[in-house]
């Protein structure tokens, strides 16, 4: 690295960048301010499971470019993403240290979660790295778990969360509320049909929320566009099976257009995707769906 001044750096997959993470990015930050030096961030690329459990990896909750974001928004002002394979997976948890220190010469500080695991089979942890820390000379600082009432904030939990629904813990851990990123693409153009046209947003997650029907905003030109939205199969028009879809309905403004690249930020969970006996009672479902977000995104008084 080019860089002279001190770098504290937090490790860690950061997969979701929640309050737990933040912490640690906080821990960094603290450290980096009492001597002028620079908040690092050191994550992986592929996520490690990929290579250690290719058969079960970890679904990631955002892509590469989200998580950076969130990253730097925590206040990262330098982030390494190293490449995870059988090779970096090999070094021994007492050689770490100095794998780090050769990677980032002007070294100063660690941070990381109390549950932090390193070095080949996992064997290291936050106790080792603070002895193995302090023969290299380094400073080792381990953060503690953040807990929203009787929930431990962790990513797997949030991934729990997404897959069962629960949205609002989902969002109250990750801080911001979950989003998703794509380009509109054409559809059947089925919902002008029934008053309700809708934006389809192309959208392949790891992983996949649970399907239903969300109170949403379309982040658009800078602009948050209230929408109601549906992630699923859409079983009351489909009749075979077809890939998840997420599909907007604007509330307010004008949405965008094939082609556009759009932010779907994902705010409160309203009901379980469903089959409907026909169109008309679908029609009628959706204008219920769409007052219910009006309410939760503040257009009803």
């Amino acid at each position: 690295m080019s860089q002279s001044r001190p770098l504290h750096l937090a490790i860690g997959a950061f997969d979701g960048v929640h309050l737990g993470h933040r912490a640690v990015l906080h821990s960094a930050r603290t450290a980096a301010r009492l001597d002028g030096g620079l908040v690092g961030v050191l994550t992986y690329d592929p996520h490690p499971s990929k290579v250690l459990r290719p058969d079960a990896p970890v679904p990631l909750i955002f892509n590469r470019s989200q998580k950076d974001e969130r990253l730097t928004e925590a206040g990262a002002q330098m982030i390494h993403h190293e490449k995870f394979d059988r090779h970096h997976a090999a070094i021994d948890a007492a050689d770490f240290p100095t794998w780090l220190q050769k990677s980032f010469p002007h070294l100063k500080s660690l941070h990381v979660g109390s549950n932090f695991q390193y070095g080949r089979g996992r064997t290291g942890n936050g106790e080792s790295l603070i002895a193995h820390g302090a023969q290299a000379g380094l400073n080792v600082r381990l953060v503690a778990a953040v807990h929203l009432g009787s929930e431990t904030v962790s990513s797997s939990r949030i991934r729990q969360c997404l897959a069962e629904g629960e949205l609002d813990l989902a969002n109250a851990m990750l801080l911001r509320p979950y989003e998703a990123e794509g380009t509109i693409i054409g559809g059947r153009r089925l919902g002008r049909t029934i008053s309700f046209p809708t934006v389809n947003v192309a959208w392949e997650p790891e992983l996949k929320p649970a399907f239903g029907v969300y109170a949403v905003e379309v982040i658009f030109k800078g602009e948050a566009l209230p929408a109601v939205a549906n992630y699923g199969i859409r079983p009351t028009i489909e009749s075979g099976p077809v890939a998840p879809l997420l599909e907007a309905h604007v509330l307010c403004g004008e949405a965008p257009t094939t082609g556009d690249a759009v932010r779907i930020r994902w705010v409160r969970r309203l009901r379980a995707e469903q089959k409907f006996a026909d169109l008309a009672t679908l029609q009628a479902q959706i204008a219920k769906d769409s007052g219910a977000a009006k309410q939760v995104l503040g257009l009803l008084g």
